[in-house]
């Protein structure tokens, strides 16, 4: 018991998308298809740039950790949004809250870094070209990659050890699909304005920066590609790079929404909606927004198929 006879809540319930019974059946099973789709989809593309040797290039190597990112995102959100189509009642513990938290967490940090490496890699494969083979090896490639992956496993560590300092003891109920942080201050018995801020202080520093750094990256290829004379260079170096800014434009466009904004602006129902689109849908949807425009990818898949 807390002071003011308060009982400590250490384990949660999970209310998922909607109060509708008849709608709980067929989500989940919409969700199954979306989950092993996004696993299938983004563990595949994995598989293919490893198998086919004409894929060991740098973009193809950053879209591999793009990938795994993806895949990891997906398994920490939707497993546990199954569970609590099928079973209202299910409890899901303050440690296993957490450790959603971090994984998703450190899953999303790692793409907003591995998004600026691949939006540096066009940059030098179209506007320096020439040095493109120097400045783009593939131990540099990897250490990027790994820098990348150390910077979204770190940062969420951050918000954890704060995390561990609330207790919660106003509720038990957390009105969303998984454990979301803001949701997680909503029903704590402290004071958690430390905890927003430096939400907002980190968010909208690795966000903000790192969208800046990628805008600049494509402004100049922009300009570059407009000075090349070729209209088959234009639509190559457009082709290259309309995937990439798609990919951007959907991830930062709601994770910017949701992050760096004023608090209870939205309605419970959209903030959910966004939530539901970063988290499940565009693990969905980038393994197919880089393939299957991608020649070079489609014709990977047809050696391997032949194989």
């Amino acid at each position: 018991m807390s002071e003011g006879n308060k009982t400590l809540v250490t384990k949660f319930v999970l209310t998922g998308l909607t109060q509708r019974p008849w709608l709980q059946v067929l989500l989940f099973l919409l969700f199954l298809i979306i989950c092993l789709t996004t696993l299938v989809g983004n563990l595949g593309l994995m598989a293919l740039i490893w198998k086919d040797t004409h894929l060991h290039t740098p973009m193809y190597l950053f879209l591999g950790g793009l990938a795994f990112a993806d895949a990891c995102s997906s398994s920490s959100i939707t497993p546990r949004m199954l569970v609590s189509f099928l079973d209202k009642t299910a409890k899901i513990s303050l440690a296993e809250c957490i450790t959603q938290f971090y994984f998703f967490a450190s899953s999303a940090t790692t793409e907003c870094f591995l998004l600026v490496v691949m939006a540096y890699d066009r940059y030098v494969a179209i506007c320096n070209p020439l040095l493109y083979p120097v400045v783009m090896s593939t131990r540099i490639c990897t250490h990027l990659i790994s820098i990348s992956y150390a910077i979204g496993f770190l940062h969420p560590l951050i918000h954890v050890s704060l995390l561990l300092r609330l207790t919660f003891c106003r509720s038990n109920v957390i009105y969303y699909f998984y454990c979301e942080i803001l949701q997680l201050f909503k029903i704590s018995c402290n004071d958690s304005s430390i905890n927003a801020l430096m939400l907002l202080i980190f968010g909208a520093f690795i966000q903000i920066s790192t969208v800046m750094t990628i805008i600049i990256s494509y402004t100049r290829v922009l300009f570059d590609i407009l000075k090349k004379k070729s209209e088959k260079g234009r639509s190559k170096a457009f082709s290259t790079c309309s995937a990439h800014m798609l990919s951007v434009s959907l991830y930062y466009g709601t994770l910017i929404f949701m992050y760096v904004r004023p608090a209870s602006s939205l309605a419970e129902d959209q903030d959910k909606i966004y939530s539901l689109f970063y988290t499940i849908i565009i693990p969905l949807l980038n393994p197919f927004i880089y393939s299957l425009r991608n020649k070079e990818a489609i014709g990977a898949l047809r050696r391997v198929a032949k194989k």
